[in-house]
């Protein structure tokens, strides 16, 4: 061996410390991915703004040692895509509706079961009660950590006649949202389309919905009033509750420090309040978005809440508790949070 290459040798060997402690300090960047407008921390659709606050958040507590990119609009990824990437650590955190890995995974179906969760009191103790533990138990075991737990209720926008009652939906070509919901709408009479939330509006517009069920928040910021004359709010109560969770890779998680992972997990929590004041408010000024375009509103009573969480019964959470094992498992936890 030459001096030279030695003294290259030992002078690397003396330096390295120095080298893994700068290392060690680069800041771990994640990626967030969502399928909704993008905005900023003040403005915007408030699914976009609570990944922001998270980030913003994080990011301060962390002091800099986690940063975040944020891709709304589907732009890093397909909106179907999301949780199969984060189940298989390919994306790091998401923010999506959990019934669009269903054919993959079906217990994630109960996140929107229609007539399950009929409040948002109801939803949100879901995470402290048993149905929560053993969620969050079977998602980790797919790769999967709850940070938010995000619940909106939804509404019904359609073309020709309000979506009120059951038999309303019978010969309308209608967007459930999920297989559950999609069965109890073949049941009434509908004949069903699939695709995610941000497809609805060009879909209404080439006549190829007649109706579609998504959240409050979705019907706003896809601008559904420009494409629909009417809609069934939540503002009376709703059968359509939707479990969309900030999300967060497994392997990503594992990855962090013990600091670092309660720091995302307090944050995460602690936006629950904005998350679940966000949607009611939303819940609220659908019906003022389509009254201002000459729309008509109309809102759920209890009797026809009870109509379509009976259909609900012998139909979606039928099949959804003879699917396996955790489905009848997580079906029955959820049926003891029933008032």
């Amino acid at each position: 061996m030459s001096a030279m290459t030695r003294r290259t040798l030992l002078g690397a060997i003396a330096t390295s410390p120095l080298w893994l402690q700068a290392a060690w300090a680069q800041p771990t960047n994640l990626k967030i991915s969502h399928q909704f407008p993008g905005g900023s921390v003040a403005e915007g659709d408030f699914r976009d703004r609570l990944c922001r606050m998270f980030a913003a958040g994080v990011e301060r507590r962390s002091k800099g040692r986690l940063k975040f990119s944020i891709y709304p609009q589907s732009s890093l990824m397909k909106s179907e895509d999301q949780i199969p990437a984060v189940s298989k650590g390919q994306l790091d955190m998401a923010l999506v509706p959990l019934t669009y890995a269903g054919a993959e995974l079906p217990e994630v179906n109960i996140g929107l079961m229609p007539g399950l969760v009929t409040s948002y009191e109801q939803g949100y103790a879901w995470k402290d009660a048993e149905i929560g533990k053993e969620f969050s138990r079977m998602l980790a075991d797919k790769g999967i950590i709850i940070l938010s737990w995000i619940w909106q209720a939804g509404g019904v926008a359609s073309r020709g006649k309000p979506v009120v009652n059951p038999e309303d939906a019978a010969g309308l070509k209608v967007r459930g949202g999920s297989h559950e919901m999609d069965l109890m709408l073949k049941e009434a009479g509908a004949s069903v389309v699939s695709m995610p939330s941000n497809e609805i509006r060009a879909a209404m517009e080439k006549g190829q919905l007649d109706a579609a069920m998504t959240s409050s928040s979705s019907l706003i910021s896809f601008r559904l009033d420009e494409v629909s004359k009417y809609v069934t709010t939540a503002r009376g109560g709703a059968y359509w509750f939707m479990l969309e969770p900030l999300l967060i890779s497994k392997a990503a998680f594992d990855r962090l420090s013990r600091e670092q992972q309660g720091i995302l997990m307090s944050v995460g929590a602690e936006l629950e309040a904005f998350a679940r004041k966000s949607a009611q408010t939303d819940d609220a000024a659908v019906a003022a978005l389509f009254q201002g375009k000459g729309g008509k509103t109309v809102d759920l009573n209890g009797e026809t809440l009870r109509k379509w969480q009976e259909l609900a019964r012998a139909t979606a959470w039928k099949d959804y508790g003879s699917r396996n094992e955790n489905c009848a498992k997580l079906l029955a936890l959820a049926e003891k949070t029933l008032a």
